[in-house]
This record gives structure tokens, sequence and C-alpha cells, in this order.
């Protein structure tokens, strides 16, 4: 019997984070720090769990290397020093607390090679076993225009279509080469796609020619958001691409294999109704300390 409730997160959090070298030499970029809307500083990290949680996830598998399992732990399984709990604030205090039982949502998993994003997804199909599940990334965050989180956009739309479902926001040609593009035919313009093509970071030329979907403008494409929820059936793709070591720019990629689900199983797309925050580059991280709020 298909599991129609999506109960668990994967974040994969186990990239060298080379675009923001040196400083990852030193702090993971996951754990870099934002200023939240309430005013707090936190890890990217932090933030987002915090967005699966709000979608109704009870559980966050998050994916890391070996050796940075005690970092991570430290920040969602560890209490503070004595010490340092006397030093802080009563508020800080309380959220401290907060902080200890967020983390019993939280698994810590590992990929004990870095080879790609596809490749970190797969790491968590023993964990995720036979239920659909919210993918997010490690650097993003995202802020709603509605009074739903974006996770929780996402997770509800699954429970009324039961196929997998990829977020997604136009972007312009000039940058659709750094993001997996879709195209497909509109079920309620500009909200609800029927995806028929997934596009790992396409050429101008390939998206004018395969991409373009209809009642957008000539130089406007469809691209992934950042936040999925996924049937299992996309561990068989990822195990399958993996075997047959399949990669693309030397890594195991997702997208190939999304589409390779869609090919099968249908798959919708939405234009979430809220805005990404990508952490993961130096520019990007600086816009997003000024506008996330």
């Amino acid at each position: 019997m298909q599991i129609n409730q999506v109960r668990k997160a994967v974040i994969p959090a186990a990239g060298f984070g080379t675009r923001l070298f040196p400083a990852t030499k030193v702090v993971k970029k996951e754990l870099f720090p934002i200023i939240d809307r309430d005013g707090r500083a936190k890890p990217v990290i932090l933030a987002i769990v915090e967005e699966a949680i709000s979608a109704g996830i009870t559980e966050v598998g998050i994916v890391v290397q070996p050796d940075d399992l005690g970092v991570f732990a430290d920040l969602f399984k560890n209490p503070p020093t004595p010490e340092l709990w006397q030093k802080l604030s009563s508020s800080n205090q309380e959220y401290s607390e907060y902080l200890q039982e967020l983390g019993k949502k939280v698994v810590l998993l590992t990929q004990q090679q870095q080879e790609g994003y596809g490749h970190a997804v797969f790491c968590a199909k023993e964990w995720v076993q036979n239920e659909p599940f919210l993918l997010m990334l490690g650097d993003h965050v995202y802020k709603s225009d509605i009074n739903k989180s974006c996770a929780q956009q996402i997770v509800e739309l699954y429970a009324q279509v039961n196929q997998s479902v990829i977020s997604l926001t136009t972007m312009p040609a000039a940058i659709i080469d750094k993001a997996g593009c879709v195209t497909g035919l509109w079920q309620e313009f500009n909200s609800l796609l029927t995806i028929t093509q997934l596009a790992e970071k396409p050429s101008i030329d390939y998206a004018r020619q395969h991409l373009q979907v209809e009642g957008m403008a000539e130089d406007e494409f469809l691209c992934v958001f950042g936040l999925y929820v996924l049937t299992p059936k996309i561990f068989d793709y990822l195990a399958d691409s993996i075997q047959k070591n399949f990669r693309y720019r030397g890594e195991f990629q997702l997208t190939t294999c999304l589409d390779q689900l869609c090919q099968a199983e249908g798959m919708t797309g939405y234009v979430m109704k809220g805005k990404c925050f990508d952490t993961g580059l130096p520019d990007t991280y600086r816009q997003t300390l000024i506008d996330f709020k």
C-alpha cells in the first residue's frame, strides 16, 4: 500500500563547499550564519530543518561526511556546557532547550565518498525506505509569500496529486545553465504543470529548442526552485546510474534520474509562492544576509 503522508525529509550536507573556499576549510557551508526573521543568528542548516518541521515533517535525515558527524551532533544533539549555559540569557536558554527537542527529530546519515548530489540522496535510501520524502538543499533557505511555508505548500500538494512534485521558479535564459530546467503542459497557468521533461543545466540553445513552455516569454524558463517531494522509486534510478557509472561532469546527478521517474510515474511541477535564497555562493550568500528577513 502506497504511503501518502510525507513524514521524512532528506537534506544532503556532505559537499566540500568549494565555491566558498577558503571559509569552508574551517566552517561547513551549512553552518554559515544567517539572521532569521526573528532576529536570531542561526546556522543555515537549522533554518532548513525548521522549514521542514513547518510542513509537518517528523523526521529529518541530514547526509554528512563521516568526519563532520561531531559538529552536526554538537548543534542538534549536545547541550551547551554548564559554563556556557550560565552565560546565556534566559531567552537563549529557552532556545537551547528547543534545540534539544528539535534534535530528537534529526538523524545524521553519512556519505562515505563525495560523488555528487544524486549520490548523496541515494545514501538516504535505507533510512527513507518505502516512503515518499521531502528533499531539500543544504545551502538554500526559503521565504513564503503566503501564510504557508514553502515546504508546507509542496507537501500538501503531494497529498493531493499523489505523485512526485518539483517546485519551480521562473529564470531568464542567461542563467539557466546553472539550474535544472523543466518543460511540460500547464494544468493551471503559472501554478501547476504536468512535467514532460527535465534537463540538467541546459545550454540556452537547447532550452530554446526543447524546454519552452506555452504562455511564457521567449527567453524565460521554468527551473527547479530547490524543494522536491519524491516517491521512493527515485532510488531505483539512482542505484542504476551508480551501478552503471553514469556521471555528469564527474558526479552522479539527480536530474537525469528525476527525468526517468517522470517518464515512469508522471510528475507535477508547482510554481512556488515564495522566494529561494542560495547561500552557497559568495555573492548570493551576501544577498541572503540582506534580504532574508
